[in-house]
């Protein structure tokens, strides 16, 4: 683990520092949540900022990992600035609401907080666009120091990553998460997604982490292009059901 970590320092410095404040924030947020009861949406206002910071100090280190491959240094430093910028604004805003008991998202009550919404939402599709234009160039790159079949795992994974992302414009549109009942509902631990309703979280979570999951199966599993692209077929279909499931107003369990 620790070779892992001084390797994405070495390949993007920017982004492995900003991984570690998001982890750092995230800590904060846990001890906030030890002793402030505050509820929102049913669970404990700090717990979807925790949620938020791992996850992008995840994404932060997972694209640190694979820019290094297209061997473009300037727009590898565009890229890692817009995610700082984008992803602090996003937590800014998220981090400030839950510390006062108010929802980030879906939040219009007042002209305010819907124009922090409305921006939110602007600023994380300028990233999601963003890094398909960073999948077009992995598209664009044919000569690859590492196995092929990788480099298709790693492209697979961006396509589902920014289908996926998009899903959240759907989230944004009807301003709820769960489909056919409202948001706050009986959830699972931890991720709390809806167990009486459909919830939009369950396909836009595995769909976002596709980032992760299809490249390590792939180097660690495949051998093969092919079986790298049956692995990506069938993962994109199991976040399809799981978003037909959302839609059809079912649970995920």
């Amino acid at each position: 683990m620790r070779s892992f970590f001084s390797e994405v320092k070495r390949r993007n410095g920017l982004l492995y520092w900003f991984g570690w404040m998001n982890v750092i924030a995230a800590v904060i947020c846990i001890t906030m949540s030890l002793s402030d009861n505050t509820i929102v949406a049913g669970i404990n206002a700090w717990i979807k900022p925790v949620k938020f910071y791992l996850s992008i100090a995840i994404f932060s280190w997972t694209m640190a990992w694979y820019l290094e491959y297209l061997l473009q240094p300037k727009k590898t430093i565009a890229y890692s600035l817009m995610v700082i910028i984008v992803m602090s604004f996003e937590m800014f805003v998220i981090t400030w609401q839950a510390s006062h008991g108010r929802l980030s998202h879906f939040n219009i009550k007042t002209p305010f907080y819907s124009l922090l919404f409305i921006m939110m939402g602007i600023a994380i599709t300028l990233l999601v666009i963003w890094t398909a234009y960073i999948t077009y160039l992995f598209f664009q790159k044919k000569d690859f120091k590492k196995p092929i079949h990788y480099i298709w795992a790693i492209r697979i994974a961006l396509i589902i990553f920014v289908i996926y992302s998009f899903e959240g414009g759907l989230m944004a549109q009807q301003l709820s998460h769960s489909v056919g009942g409202a948001d706050g509902a009986d959830g699972l631990p931890l991720v709390k997604w809806n167990r009486e309703y459909g919830d939009l979280r369950v396909a836009h979570f595995f769909g976002m982490h596709a980032l992760q999951v299809i490249p390590l199966v792939a180097y660690y599993v495949t051998t093969s292009v092919r079986q790298v692209l049956i692995l990506g077929i069938l993962y994109f279909v199991m976040v399809t059901v799981f978003f037909a499931q959302a839609m059809y107003k079912l649970p995920v369990i």
